[in-house]
């Protein structure tokens, strides 16, 4: 077996314990094979760092739930840090137990912190694919949570966080109703 299987194998092992569970499957493991699915996607020639990254981006995350944390802005954003942190170091022990260096292990690391969006291929990458994961499987539910204005907001941050050429696939890719596609296109 590659180390690439091994490393995702420990990912789906770890994930198959989320309690929580859609359309039959734990909640984290569909998650995760959907982001591994739009990578192939949108960067078919993706290193192994960023394909790990990629499938272990939420490893666990049902392990420090958001409830834990004060519920304002600050409280979601030490939250969301926390979180990638935590599966930064998640992934990390599970690369290196695949027998990956520890220069990939650090490039993984650096992903799933977001240290350099916009700055860093990879780092951007992996950004491209949690957006597309998002717009392709969780936005149409989460659309009908909130209020069109609120949804209006979300869709333009998800678009800002997205590369210019994420942006233009989206437009083709997905049918993106106005005023929400002039995000993508600004």
């Amino acid at each position: 077996m590659s180390r690439l299987q091994t490393a995702f194998d420990a990912i789906d092992q770890a994930n198959a314990a989320d309690p929580t569970t859609s359309e039959g499957a734990p909640d984290a493991l569909l998650y995760g094979q959907r982001m591994s699915a739009e990578q192939e996607l949108l960067y078919p020639a993706a290193s192994e760092p960023l394909r790990i990254a990629c499938r272990g981006q939420h490893i666990e995350r049902w392990t420090l739930p958001r409830a834990d944390f004060p519920m304002d802005r600050a409280g979601y954003l030490a939250w969301r840090t926390e979180q990638g942190r935590r599966h930064a170091d998640r992934v990390a022990a599970i690369m290196q137990a695949a027998g990956y260096s520890a220069e990939e292990v650090a490039h993984a690391e650096k992903m799933l912190t977001k240290q350099g969006i916009k700055r860093d291929d990879d780092v951007q990458a992996l950004e491209d694919v949690a957006c597309f994961t998002f717009i392709r499987w969780y936005m149409g539910p989460f659309a009908g949570t909130r209020s069109p204005e609120e949804m209006e907001r979300i869709v333009a941050k998800t678009a800002r966080k997205m590369s210019a050429t994420a942006r233009e696939r989206a437009l083709r890719d997905f049918d993106i109703p106005e005023p929400f596609a002039a995000a993508f296109r600004e």
